[in-house]
């Protein structure tokens, strides 16, 4: 006999939502390190204690974590999700009767009370704090990245850099010109490099015209990781423009802020080659007393025979170099009064050979065949350099090396898993919302994956 499905009527109905929602679900382990009550501490101040009760805004912080775990990237369907979604209701401590907010309310509390208090980021920080609780972080070592993430802007919708000017920027009037008004002078964007761009975005003029991995060039912003290789917990976010000075800035900033928040310091730092220029590497030996596993920047390897600079022997005692036949390469042949004499504006120093001894010479022809005599420059922070070549060289390097690509990995997940290909916001504060949401998603997942409900009821049995 064939059955037939029908929905008795009833006029009350007993239904638990705890019971509908799997054990298994991935936002039940996530809900056991978001605490809400820190939220609304830091959200106290920017509220009034008369009118009406707003929105709950731990509310809107489990939205937004929902969005970006679960890679619902437009916000009017993630009202929808949740609205349908039990599992999403019970996160969100809906119920079955509650409403879901309209999706203008995260604009208003994101350009609102969110930026006011800074409220991601201390939510990123707790979430670090929370896998420091949980013993996912050594210390020991660091690994720095950065990633580019298209902008929403369109090249068509762009004007040539010569035709931008601030005052355009002001008569565009938009938030995201605005913004961009406001971080002419940071040093992860206006102030990070003077050249500027060929084109620039009139919706995003923040955005960086960019080409990578021969791809066709467009808008972006770069989003900056600096993990743990211990469990690749993301110690912290910087969102820049898309360029290399920028970039190895926010590194310093990260490693400083780091410091800072949580007491951290690595022994030692894995980069790639972008980050070898050698004032990074005097900073992190002469300042922070940090070993770089970072391949060095070097340009004076000569391809056509002739003697490199590597075939010279620096004898620091006596402050000069030793050619391979012998011969000393000086700065100076006397005492000079002022101590900057030999030196070019960017703190490059000069050593030069007799001109009598190169002509006497019997490698001058592979030495400078077409010059009178060699000199060698010696680069700044040629110590730190030294020191990273003689790093390389280690058993540790290679094992940096592998763990380093424990960031890719982190930016491959941003990207296929969460869903982070384009930027929805605009301006470098809607980058630096989104990179911080995707963070605190990414270290949720992170926790629920290695300290789950489950081994925690085990350990406390």
């Amino acid at each position: 006999m064939m059955g037939r499905q029908e929905a008795p009527a009833q006029l009350f109905y007993d239904f638990d939502l705890e019971r509908h929602v799997p054990a298994n679900h991935m936002l039940r382990e996530i809900d056991l390190f978001l605490n809400g009550d820190t939220l609304r501490e830091a959200l106290r101040p920017f509220y009034s204690h008369l009118g009406r009760p707003s929105i709950d805004p731990e509310l809107i912080i489990r939205m937004l974590v929902i969005g970006y775990v679960m890679g619902i990237r437009s916000e009017r369907r993630l009202c929808d999700e949740v609205h349908l979604n039990l599992a999403y209701r019970w996160f969100c401590r809906l119920g079955l009767e509650g409403n879901v907010p309209d999706h203008s309310t995260f604009s208003c509390y994101r350009h609102g009370k969110f930026r006011e208090s800074g409220l991601l980021r201390q939510v990123f920080e707790a979430t670090v704090e929370r896998c420091l609780k949980e013993d996912l972080v050594s210390g020991e070592g660091f690994a720095v990245d950065a990633s580019l993430i298209p902008a929403d802007a369109n090249k068509v919708r762009s004007v040539a850099a010569e035709d931008w000017s601030p005052e355009v920027a002001r008569d565009a009037g938009n938030r995201a010109a605005r913004e961009y008004l406001e971080t002419l002078d940071d040093a992860a964007f206006g102030a990070a490099s003077p050249v500027q761009p060929k084109f620039v975005a009139k919706s995003d003029p923040a955005a960086q015209w960019t080409r990578a991995e021969e791809s066709r060039p467009y808008f972006a912003y770069a989003t900056n990781y600096l993990i743990d290789t211990k469990s690749s917990v993301i110690m912290d976010v910087e969102a820049t423009r898309a360029i290399r000075q920028a970039e190895v800035g926010a590194a310093r900033t990260m490693l400083d802020r780091t410091e800072k928040r949580f007491g951290v310091k690595p022994d030692w730092l894995a980069a790639d080659t972008a980050y070898g220029n050698a004032e990074n590497l005097g900073w992190l030996v002469e300042k922070r007393s940090i070993i770089p596993f970072i391949p060095v920047i070097d340009k004076s390897e000569r391809t056509d025979g002739t003697f490199s600079r590597s075939d010279f022997q620096w004898d620091e005692k006596n402050d000069q170099y030793i050619c391979p036949e012998g011969h000393a390469l000086k700065q100076f042949r006397r005492n000079y009064s002022d101590p900057n004499r030999g030196q070019d504006t960017g703190g490059r120093k000069k050593y030069r050979c007799l001109k009598a001894t190169c002509q006497a010479c019997l490698s001058k022809e592979i030495c400078c065949p077409k010059a009178d005599a060699r000199y060698v420059t010696r680069e700044p922070h040629e110590e730190a350099r030294e020191f990273a070549r003689e790093c390389r060289k280690t058993k540790a390097y290679k094992v940096s090396r592998d763990k380093r690509k424990k960031v890719e990995m982190l930016f491959a997940h941003l990207k296929r898993i969460l869903g982070l290909t384009r930027l929805r916001l605009r301006g470098p504060n809607g980058a630096k919302d989104e990179f911080l949401l995707a963070a605190i998603a990414q270290n949720l997942r992170k926790l629920a994956k290695l300290r789950p409900r489950s081994v925690r009821q085990e350990a406390a049995a």
